[in-house]
């Protein structure tokens, strides 16, 4: 299996490696502000099956500075580094800053242009926004995901058409979500990839407690009981969207 974006990290599980070992499979690890970055990428040089995306949330919009986009730059050569993110618009606590996550958001595809690195799209509330400066800045052909996918049938074809991909997680298992499941039943498989978000959004049945990458398979579960596919299918082909997604080396 493949969990194409989850948070992992001491201060969250006392028991990291434990959660690690958990996970049968390829863990990208989003880091999203310096701090986070360097954690993730000491973590990913001790495992030989954890890479990860590197950026600077919209969260950091009002206290980022030159040198952390400096930062960012270089470390974009890293090896393990397989994408940009998350990065994005969250219009969800404040929108009294949007012209600065606006200005983030736009350099940071900008870096991701000119590295070629799959872009790793985090969006509240702001998919219009989002989706206006995709199209005008992303290159045509630069890769990328709708991390946490919340949007209708006809945004998620507008979005496919800019090269995106949507990242299917624990939202999906919930029994009063009805938006996804008809952009899962709807939508052909070869867009989806399988996300945690771990810590956050756990899957049904552990709804309440910590999520974790291995959780990753009752995302799986879901899109074949909607898709009437077996899951081992769904396994393979999540697993070879990802591969293609990430150039994953694997």
């Amino acid at each position: 299996m493949v969990d194409t974006h989850c948070h992992l990290s001491k201060e969250i599980y006392e028991n990291l490696e434990e959660i690690i070992n958990n996970m049968k499979g390829i863990m990208i690890v989003s880091a999203v502000n310096i701090k986070e970055i360097k954690e993730a990428l000491t973590l990913a040089e001790k495992h030989p099956n954890i890479f990860v995306t590197i950026g600077l949330h919209p969260e950091e919009a009002d206290n980022y500075t030159d040198k952390d986009l400096e930062y960012l730059e270089k470390h974009l050569k890293h090896p393990k580094v397989v994408g940009i993110g998350e990065i994005g618009l969250d219009y969800h606590y404040t929108k009294e800053n949007k012209d600065k996550q606006q200005e983030l958001f736009i350099k940071q595809i900008k870096l991701a242009n000119f590295y070629k690195k799959t872009l790793v799209i985090h969006c509240r509330e702001a998919l219009e926004d989002a989706y206006n400066i995709l199209k005008e800045v992303k290159n045509k052909e630069l890769k990328g995901v709708m991390h946490c996918y919340s949007g209708n049938i006809d945004e998620a074809k507008k979005l496919i058409e800019l090269n995106m991909s949507l990242g299917i997680g624990g939202v999906l298992t919930f029994k009063n979500e009805k938006k996804l499941k008809e952009v899962v039943k709807t939508l052909d498989i070869k867009y989806f990839v399988l996300e945690t978000d771990s810590p956050y959004l756990t899957p049904e049945p552990f709804r309440g407690k910590k999520n974790e990458p291995a959780n990753v398979k009752y995302v799986a579960m879901k899109i074949s009981e909607l898709k009437n596919i077996n899951f081992n299918e769904v396994i393979k082909t999540t697993n070879n969207n990802a591969k293609r997604l990430f150039d994953l080396p694997i």
